[in-house]
C-alpha cells in the first residue's frame, strides 16, 4: 500500500484535562461475527492514485480513522424492487451461510443490521452511527443516526438505503457496514457561529495571504501538468507539517489517530450453556 511521506513532527493527541478515561462498552448481547475494529487509515481508491497521491490529504487520513467500525458477519447480496413493501428486497445469502443480523425491517429499499451489542458511553456522550468514512458502494447509502448510549437500553440498527431499483448489491464479510464515534451531548450547539471579513482579523488576514501566495508560486514553479511517471509528484507539506509558509508551528498538531481497539473482557457464551 502507498503511504505518505512521514512528516517531521509526530502526531500530538490533545490531553485529557479531567485526566479521566473514558470506556465505551460493547455488551455482547448473543455470540457474533460481527468484529470491532478501529477504522484504519487507508482506502483503497486512495493507494490506487498515483504514487498513493490522495493519502497526502493529512485531513482525509485522519478522518478515515475517526471511530471505530463494525465489520459485516457474512456475505450477502440484495436487490430492491423499487417498491415500499418489506418484501421489496430480494436478499440472498451464499449457499450454507446466513447472517443472523441482516434484514428488511422498513421497506422502502433500506437493508437493516440489528446490532448484537448494546453499547455505553460515560455521562453526556451521544454515539454517531453511520457508514465507513471515505468509502463508497454504487447503489447503496448509508443512514445516519445520533443515539444517546449513556441511558438508551435499547439497541440500534445500522441501515442502507438501496438506491437504484434492480442493481445488485453485494456486502462481503468483514466488509465494514458501521463505523461509530463518541460525541459529546450539547456541545455542537455550544457554538455561535459568525461570519466575519477576513480584514477585521490583519494577522490572520497576512497568514492566509502569504499561505496563497505560496501556492500561486508553487503552482508556477512546477506548472499546472504533472511531473513525468519518473518523477515524484511535487509537495508542499505545509499543512501535513503542521505549519505556515512563514515557519510558525501549530502549538499541537496530529498526522495520525491511534484508537484503543475493543478488549473482550468476558469469554464468549456457549449457545444453550448458562452464562458463568
Amino acid at each position: 500500500m502507498s503511504t505518505p511521506e512521514q512528516p517531521l513532527n509526530p502526531s500530538s493527541p490533545i490531553s485529557n484535562p479531567d485526566g479521566d478515561e473514558r470506556k465505551i462498552t460493547a455488551y455482547r448481547l448473543q455470540p457474533s461475527q460481527m468484529k470491532i475494529v478501529p477504522s484504519p487509515a487507508d482506502r483503497d481508491w486512495m493507494d490506487a492514485t498515483r504514487d498513493g497521491w490522495a493519502n497526502r490529504c493529512l485531513p482525509l487520513r485522519v478522518a478515515n480513522q475517526a471511530g471505530w467500525l463494525l465489520l459485516n458477519d457474512c456475505d450477502v447480496e440484495v436487490a430492491w424492487n423499487g417498491k415500499p413493501g418489506l418484501d421489496s428486497l430480494n436478499i440472498r445469502f451464499p449457499e450454507g451461510q446466513k447472517s443472523q443480523h441482516v434484514r428488511s425491517l422498513f421497506g422502502y429499499g433500506i437493508l437493516t443490521w440489528t446490532m448484537p451489542y448494546l453499547f455505553r458511553t460515560p455521562p453526556g456522550y451521544n454515539l454517531l452511527v453511520r457508514g465507513p468514512v471515505n468509502t463508497f458502494k454504487p447503489a447503496a447509502h448509508p443512514l445516519e443516526g445520533l443515539v444517546e448510549t449513556d441511558w438508551s437500553v435499547a439497541s440500534f440498527t445500522m441501515n442502507w438505503k438501496i438506491t437504484i431499483p434492480e442493481w445488485r448489491v453485494k456486502f462481503l464479510k468483514d466488509e465494514p457496514i458501521a463505523l461509530i464515534l463518541p460525541q459529546r451531548r450539547g456541545e455542537l450547539e455550544e457554538f455561535r457561529p459568525e461570519v466575519r471579513n477576513i480584514q477585521s482579523e490583519p494577522t490572520l488576514m497576512k497568514a492566509f495571504t502569504d499561505w496563497a501566495r505560496s501556492r500561486v508560486e508553487f503552482a508556477q514553479t512546477h506548472g499546472n501538468q504533472p511531473p513525468p511517471k519518473d518523477k515524484p509528484l511535487p509537495w508542499q507539506k505545509h499543512y501535513t507539517l503542521g505549519t505556515a509558509p512563514g515557519g510558525d508551528a501549530a502549538e499541537e498538531h496530529q498526522v495520525k489517530l491511534a484508537l484503543r481497539p475493543f478488549v473482550d473482557r468476558d469469554p464468549v457464551p456457549i449457545p444453550g450453556k448458562p452464562a458463568e
